[in-house]
């Protein structure tokens, strides 16, 4: 644990040391309150809720967390530290999740800032805070899935571009894979097992029902499994680099 910890404070210390994490977080809280406040017209629906605020969550992701997550590997790779670390007395598990729980303690501090959301909405009304501290555990998740993504593209990609175009790729078909459009083109050839199957793979079905309050053990799990998943294959892609 403690190789983990420094790998983790390692690359936590990285961004702080570049503009790039107050770029990052003025872009994300800016862009927050605008879909926010303007275009998820909080103040024209008359209630009291951060529902507008995260039902823009997926779409914001979709193009900070792969900018976020896209130098995790291939910024190493360019700077020619991977050699470096790759020769450290640390696992391949300890590098993995070290950078990963760095930039999810990232997006995790981002998101945070926003709580002048959360004393808006309790100044203005009686909102249901129980659903708001969900949502933000589901917001939390649902970077974390991205971030996950972004790792193993990262991996795989041989400079920064790549691995952001092919990150935003892979979560769009994440989120897509809910859409009515994208189901109902299943379902005309085939069966129901299968169309299920890819609904329940979509983001948006799993965090919205977690950001209404709903707290469900396998919508849980499925991020949960999701993020290892896509950490063990990142720790695959590595290898077989390093084996190239």
């Amino acid at each position: 644990m403690s190789q983990l910890t420094v790998v983790c404070k390692r690359e936590l210390g990285s961004y702080f040391a570049t503009p790039l994490a107050y770029v990052f977080i003025l872009i994300f809280l800016v862009l927050s309150g605008v879909f926010t406040f303007y275009m998820g017209g909080f103040y024209e629906s008359g209630q009291a809720d951060l529902a507008p605020f995260f039902n823009f969550h997926p779409w914001l992701y979709l193009f900070l967390i792969p900018a976020l997550a896209m130098r995790l590997w291939a910024e190493e790779r360019k700077s020619g530290t991977i050699e470096l670390l790759m020769t450290l007395p640390i696992t391949r598990f300890q590098a993995v999740t070290g950078k990963f729980l760095a930039a999810w303690v990232f997006a995790g501090l981002a998101l945070l800032l926003t709580f002048p959301m959360v004393l808006t909405v309790n100044y203005l009304g009686q909102p249901d805070n129980g659903a708001i501290v969900t949502g933000y555990l589901g917001s939390w998740l649902l970077a974390g899935c991205f971030l996950a993504i972004g790792s193993c593209m990262s991996a795989l990609a041989k400079n920064q571009v790549i691995a952001f175009i092919l990150c935003v790729s892979v979560c769009l078909l994440f989120i897509l894979s809910g859409f009515p459009l994208v189901l109902d083109a299943f379902s005309q050839w085939a069966p129901q097992w299968l169309v299920d199957g890819v609904a329940s793979l979509s983001f948006l079905t799993r965090f919205e029902a977690i950001s209404k309050g709903v707290i469900d053990l396998r919508d849980l799990l499925y991020f949960v499994t999701l993020i290892a998943a896509w950490l063990a294959a990142t720790a695959v892609v590595l290898d077989l680099k390093k084996a190239d």
